[in-house]
């Protein structure tokens, strides 16, 4: 069984030079990587991100291709054992590749065999296809976040919040981009979820605890990972750059609220140090890579609070995975390496039921 894709083939591009289309059909895309189950033993025809690309030796010698590769939809393993020299010569990883291979399931993963990979045309990609974002309208989440900011009593963390939203650099950047590279959120979009997510679930919560100052949890949640607009990037794949790489989000923010506090200065000591602890201390615990523990009320419900909504959107995101993989929505799935456990969709199990 042969499963192709339709497109006209021009100039070959990877990223960075995608060039606007005007008046050219571009490409369709039939085949995701959440198809995967349904194409098992088929050979199809596709386009796919090559995220990463490694060449291995063959123990009876020559070489092969260990790669994998993506689209919105997920990833796969993929593996090429023949003809390689030419990919080696014009793939590089971040590029967008038209491929053709057999499907297959090992170790109970799917993965793609390659009997073909080439550069794809510039006519037959649609990056649409290959970033994942969010199912939400952005606009309307910025608006409902810029609302809870305007209900803040304290005029000082109004205007520190808003110096960042307002920023005409990062503003933009905070809508676009993703939360994570994969774990949680890792989608166009998916900062912005994450922290709106985040803030409701803060205003609904802080009545309780009447110790906690809600102005102030709320700045955190909005601002604990602002340094991911500039840890992440995001082209035709998720990656970190150097300077995510060699800082990290937590640092970069820190840097990032100094830098807005002087210049909204005059600004409170007590207020900047306390937001400040906020972002150094929402990891929770120094083996999560967090510089400070939660020593404030306010950080120790944000900490709690951030680690539950992401681990809500890794669990998620785990049982959308294992149905797409085959298995049933009631079943148990995989050992799931970053909550070092397998999880169970309970609506899917009574359903099942």
């Amino acid at each position: 069984m042969v499963f192709t894709t339709r497109g006209l083939r021009l100039s070959r591009f990877c990223l960075g030079g995608l060039a606007e289309v005007r008046g050219i059909l571009v490409g369709m895309k039939d085949f995701f990587v959440e198809d995967a189950a349904r194409f098992d033993n088929a050979t199809v025809t596709t386009y796919f991100v090559l995220t990463s690309m490694q060449v291995r030796d063959k123990k009876q010698g020559g070489q092969f291709l260990a790669l994998t590769v993506s689209d919105k939809t997920g990833s796969l393993e993929a593996r090429m054992w023949d003809d390689v020299t030419e990919a080696i010569a014009t793939c590089d990883e971040g590029c967008y590749v038209k491929v053709q291979g057999d499907i297959s399931k090992y170790q109970g993963k799917f993965q793609i065999t390659l009997k073909k990979l080439r550069l794809a045309a510039e006519s037959e990609i649609d990056p649409k296809d290959f970033q994942p974002s969010t199912k939400f309208d952005v606009e309307e989440m910025w608006g409902e976040l810029r609302g809870y900011v305007s209900a803040f009593k304290s005029s000082e963390l109004r205007r520190l919040v808003f110096a960042f939203l307002d920023d005409e650099q990062i503003g933009p950047a905070f809508k676009a981009a993703p939360a994570a590279k994969r774990l949680h959120h890792a989608w166009l979009g998916g900062l912005l979820e994450h922290v709106l997510t985040l803030v409701r679930v803060c205003v609904a919560t802080a009545p309780f605890y009447p110790e906690v100052d809600a102005d102030l949890l709320v700045t955190g949640a909005i601002l604990h990972d602002i340094g991911k607009i500039r840890e992440l990037s995001w082209g035709s794949s998720f990656s970190y750059t150097l300077e995510g790489q060699m800082i990290g989000h937590i640092s970069i923010a820190q840097g990032m609220l100094r830098e807005k506090v002087q210049q909204l200065a005059p600004f409170p000591e007590k207020l900047r140090v306390l937001v400040e602890h906020m972002i150094l201390s929402h990891h929770g615990k120094y083996e999560f890579g967090s510089p400070k523990l939660p020593m404030t009320p306010e950080a120790l419900l944000l900490s709690a609070l951030d680690d539950l909504e992401a681990k809500m959107q890794a669990m998620r995101n785990e049982f959308a995975a294992a149905v797409a993989s085959g298995k049933s929505s009631g079943e148990v799935t995989d050992w799931v390496r970053s909550m070092d456990r397998p999880l169970l969709n309970t609506q899917g199990y009574l359903k099942d039921e």
